[in-house]
């Protein structure tokens, strides 16, 4: 069975992102068809980019990034809930991006965003950045704009409009999880 990590990819204090995630991982976890976990960046602390070899290299120095590289290599594909930050993609998360390369490879993800557009123009900024990283999108997404899916802005109330997209976002991403898995052993 696939290995799926839902990752909170902001560490804000007040964040959303995690409300998000819990309702994704509970989601995903009832419905089964792959093992999922949550990956929280919060609870990895990396320092804004510092190895001084590009990460295509594979040459990590700091113990830092050697954890970040074994966490992400224990996975198949990922879930990333995401917020929209000045029309794009939450530092932290990009930052978290960047210290890898080959881990990323030939793996499966998703995209779960909000903001006050739905995070629709972080997935745009994702996606490119997935296929540098050799990543496989898939289409389904989930976009949740803070007019329709968040109580005062703040408390993350789903719509079924969320609901329902939820489904296939988590289909194509196991699919293509299990897919590529093939070509990484």
């Amino acid at each position: 069975m696939v290995k799926i990590a839902v990752m909170v990819g902001s560490t804000r204090p007040g964040r959303r992102s995690r409300q998000v995630a819990d309702w994704v991982l509970s989601r995903a976890t009832s419905r089964g068809g792959a093992d999922f976990e949550m990956l929280d960046l919060a609870d990895y602390n990396l320092p804004l980019l510092d190895e001084p070899m590009p990460p295509s290299l594979g040459d990590y120095r700091h113990e830092h990034t050697k954890v970040w590289a074994r966490t992400i290599s224990r996975f198949d594909g990922f879930v990333f809930v995401t917020a929209e930050y000045n029309h794009s993609v939450p530092g932290v998360l990009k930052n978290a991006l960047d210290f890898l390369y080959a881990e990323w490879n030939n793996k499966a993800v998703g995209f779960v965003s909000y903001g006050s557009a739905g995070g629709v123009r972080a997935v745009e900024n994702l996606r490119l950045i997935a296929g540098e990283l050799q990543m496989a999108d898939v289409r389904a997404q989930v976009a949740l704009p803070f007019a329709t899916d968040f109580q005062d802005f703040s408390k993350f109330r789903p719509s079924q409009t969320a609901e329902d997209a939820l489904e296939p976002l988590l289909d194509q991403l196991i699919s293509w999880a299990t897919a590529l898995k093939t070509l990484r052993t």
